[in-house]
């Protein structure tokens, strides 16, 4: 019996709506494209953003499948699969952009070739640099050996040690391949019905590598087809360079070399193979602090040097008795006068983005004062307030001048703000143009928009040009070179994919450009700065204040005090509290940072947050219980306008609720 449709688009989601949106509308464009029956599926694991209320308001012909867990994406692909009707079966990522011609293409080259079972594409990055797990080999045991220890990125050419992204193979030129990326795996339903669906031993990597083996294993071709790309963001719910990835990446390769590779050396192997994944995630955590702790410590010892050489001066010229301060004056005072100042610096927003050097001051200054005020205290340990005021004089004027420094280094300037400074060039049409501006300025976007480029003639209103039109698109290049754009945004409604992918490639990377794309009617401008960066977007419809550096900051500092002080009067409260044993429990919770008094349990944001106890809604007084989507709106409104004094409304008026686990409704 013929397949009832030439094609099924299968996509797993979970909590990327505004990703899922535009790899939607782009499926939408393809399918109209390719002119014969289409079947698409959605298969939501339990996302709590919106995603499913988005799909059946936008695209109601989307098959849609609502999972009440996450049951990983093996699992959720195959109860797609199970349904799918379609000749050829697609497994498509949700973030990505696929252009208007691509199902056309990838079809039209498997009726040409009856024996390819699987088909991956040319993938690029939110920057149009080109994908390498676009094409890949199989992870035998030597070629994991060589990725794992890094001779794999060494020699990425080499037919030896390149093998795992086939870095030898032209990725300009159609080949027959090993494996297939999971974020596009067009497959032959007839090669699925004989080798079996994903393995679901695999709850994230490796099924894709698993399954492209297996249609080898059972007679198939796999292709690299570069006839047609696509975008893939990457990074939003992988994070590459997270110890997580490390260890569920290189686990997937154990499991399939153990599958299929070494069943009788599964003991050396595993022991090798997770040694080495401990290697790496040793130097992921090792690579993770020092980029975090790189520029406290050049401040710290920025201070000490200064410190050491007012404590010469100071000595030598201007004290009463000119006899040297005992030892202990350098060994602890002076590292303790640091700690406090780089810590009073801190709070302060003094390491926050962008940099200001009021929030410098301030905090030094308020540590100076901290310093003088408890050495008053400890006669021992007095030494010389004079230095402690030169030492905070010194304390601001180095933490500004060596982010001034860094920031001639990084970007020959020596403005701390101007790193911060986007200037933004929109391509589309007048109308996308101002809701773009709209949409940035109710983002409280820093970035300066200089003007808008026409795709094609006619876009604009009739009469006189616009004073903020640039150009035309086919002027492009010269317009970011004469105007310095940083940022540009393609407006969908008005750019086909495949003209926006081809600006993407075409345009120079030097100096770098970020792209980011507005969808259709959508509510976000979407972007990546490259494969291991997540995805980030722009909202149209609220700005969340609850997840600036200085709020998340001070939230933190709320839940350490409240939980410290709930667990000193624990023996005389406890007795109010519904759920007493959760009472201590979330306490302790809280102060580790593993969970917040309150926050968003019925909507997300943009940035991760440990998980809520306590919902704002829940302190709301209804007389029928709240809707989800009332809650929801309740807490993006809290977000919206956060500030601490929030959460001590919420503690207080659910006081007695403080011990409820977090799955209690």
């Amino acid at each position: 019996m013929p397949p009832a449709c030439k094609l099924s688009v299968i996509i797993v989601n979970y909590n990327v709506c505004y990703f899922l949106e535009q790899a939607l509308l782009s499926v939408r464009r393809a399918v109209e494209k390719l002119g014969q029956p289409v079947e698409v599926f959605v298969v939501d694991n339990n996302s709590v953003d919106g995603s499913v209320a988005m799909v059946k308001a936008r695209f109601p012909e989307v098959l849609l499948i609502e999972n009440h867990d996450n049951p990983g994406f093996s699992r959720a692909n195959n109860q797609a699969l199970r349904q799918a009707t379609g000749q050829y079966q697609l497994l498509l990522n949700p973030d990505t952009v696929v252009e208007e011609d691509t199902f056309r293409l990838c079809c039209e080259f498997m009726d040409a070739h009856p024996r390819c079972g699987g088909l991956g594409v040319k993938m690029l990055d939110g920057q149009g640099r080109f994908l390498p797990e676009s094409k890949r080999g199989l992870p035998t045991p030597w070629v994991a050996f060589y990725k794992i220890f890094g001779l794999a990125r060494l020699f990425p050419k080499s037919r030896r040690f390149g093998r795992y992204h086939l870095g030898y193979l032209s990725p300009e030129q159609t080949h027959e391949i090993q494996v297939i990326s999971g974020a596009f795996m067009l497959m032959r339903q007839t090669a699925l019905d004989q080798v079996g669906l994903l393995d679901e031993d695999y709850f994230m990597y490796g099924e894709d590598i698993d399954l492209s083996y297996r249609l080898t294993q059972g007679g198939w071709q796999n292709y690299y087809f570069a006839g047609t790309r696509i975008i893939h963001y990457k990074g939003e719910s992988t994070k590459r360079t997270s110890v997580n990835y490390v260890f569920v990446f290189y686990r997937a390769m154990v499991i399939f070399a153990r599958k299929h590779f070494a069943p009788g050396r599964a003991g050396t192997f595993s022991v090798l193979i997770n040694g080495a994944i401990w290697l790496r995630a040793g130097a992921a955590v090792a690579q993770r602090l020092v980029a975090q702790a790189a520029p406290v410590l050049l401040d710290a010892a920025l201070l000490y040097a200064g410190m050491y050489l007012l404590k010469e001066y100071w000595e030598d010229n201007h004290k009463y008795v000119p006899t040297a301060y005992p030892p202990q004056f350098m060994l602890v005072a002076v590292p303790l006068y640091i700690a406090v100042w780089l810590l009073a610096a801190f709070f302060s927003g003094g390491y926050d983005q962008p940099t200001r050097t009021s929030r410098i001051v301030r905090g030094v200054a308020l540590g100076t004062v901290l310093i003088s005020a408890f050495s008053n205290f400890l006669d021992a340990w007095r030494f010389s307030k004079a230095l402690i005021v030169l030492g905070g004089v010194w304390a601001a004027a180095a933490l500004v001048l060596r982010r001034m420094a860094t920031n001639f280094l990084r970007y020959r300037t020596f403005s701390l703000a101007s790193r911060q400074q986007k200037n933004v060039g929109i391509v589309g049409s007048w109308q996308e143009s101002c809701r773009v501006r709209q949409l940035l300025e109710q983002a409280a976007v820093p970035a300066r928009v200089i003007g808008y480029v026409e795709p094609q003639a006619g876009l604009r209103p009739a009469g006189p040009a616009p004073d903020d039109l640039l150009g035309e698109v086919r002027q492009l290049e010269d317009i970011i070179r004469i105007y310095g754009l940083n940022e540009l945004v393609f407006c969908g409604r008005d750019l086909p994919a495949s003209q926006i992918i081809g600006l993407m490639v075409g345009l120079p990377h030097h100096p770098p450009v970020a792209y980011k794309i507005l969808p259709q009617d959508s509510e976000y401008i979407i972007g990546s700065s490259g494969k291991d960066s997540p995805g980030d977007y722009y909202a149209l419809d609220i700005t969340l204040n609850l997840y600036r550096p200085q709020q998340v900051r001070n939230k933190r500092v709320l839940d350490i005090l409240t939980s410290l002080w709930l667990l000193m009067l624990s023996p005389m409260i406890l007795g109010l509290q519904r759920h007493k044993a959760g009472f201590m429990r979330n306490c302790l919770r809280v102060f580790t940072g593993s969970r917040t008094w309150v926050g968003l349990r019925h909507a997300t944001g943009p940035s991760r947050q440990a998980r809520a106890i306590l919902s704002p809604a829940d302190a709301v007084q209804a007389t029928t219980p709240l809707t989800d989507a009332t809650r929801r709106r309740l807490e993006l409104l809290y977000a919206k306008d956060y500030e601490s004094s929030m959460d001590l409304r919420v503690l207080w008026q659910c006081f007695r609720q403080l011990g409820r686990e977090e799955d209690i409704g």
